[in-house]
């Protein structure tokens, strides 16, 4: 994403990048993150497991930014469990702008932010795993989709795709909320975002595209 772009609050704004490319953003520090951001990153014992969950955060507030016109560091992100009753985990809100619908996403090298008009969830893999066993597919993905998967050529990248649309469904909240998905080839990333808003996406935070 580059600087300068005017917000957009029609659109919900998603990008997918890598861990590299977002902690070397010059917009973006890990002075960002709050205190107990802090305090759970200090629990994590892997390095690069640690720097994706860094550099999600950090695009959150890039993506948040871009759609509210406000600076990245503007934004103060929660998160709050309503199984448990406890902050600091479950789904994301900022907390001045609570109306706005973020989501992130991690994984292995890649990274994938959401910020928008109302719910909103993103996903990113791997476009190279293959999510499984079939038994625990059989439970979480819709029966059209594993049809659909295992009736094609190759049904790896068809429950890959099917894995990411049902992850941003559920961190939108809504099932029935329109998705738009894509493959990044150039970092090998397979995403979805879901949301009744236009997506803009912009990829490896350069140049938009539309839904």
């Amino acid at each position: 994403m580059s600087a300068g772009l005017p917000p957009r609050r029609d659109h919900v704004v998603a990008a997918v990048a890598t861990t590299a490319e977002v902690l070397a953003h010059p917009e973006l520090d890990a002075d960002m993150l709050a205190p107990w951001e802090h305090r759970r990153l200090s629990r994590i014992r892997v390095p690069a497991r640690r720097d994706d969950v860094v550099a999600a955060r950090l695009l959150l507030r890039l993506c948040a930014s871009r759609f509210t016109g406000r600076a990245p560091d503007a934004h103060a992100l929660i998160q709050f469990c309503p199984e448990c009753g406890r902050y600091e985990h479950g789904r994301p809100s900022l907390r001045d702008s609570p109306r706005t619908g973020v989501s992130m996403s991690h994984a292995h090298g890649l990274v994938a932010a959401a910020a928008g008009p109302g719910a909103v969830g993103i996903d990113v893999e791997p476009s190279t795993r293959r999510p499984g066993p079939m038994a625990v597919l059989r439970r979480m993905l819709p029966e059209a989709d594993l049809e659909a998967a295992v009736t094609s050529q190759d049904p790896g990248p068809e429950l890959l795709r099917a894995w990411v649309r049902r992850e941003a469904l559920l961190k939108a909240g809504g099932a029935g909320l329109p998705l738009l998905e894509w493959e990044d080839p150039g970092r090998g990333a397979t995403a979805a975002v879901a949301s009744a808003a236009p997506v803009e996406v912009r990829s490896g935070m350069t140049a938009p595209g539309h839904r």
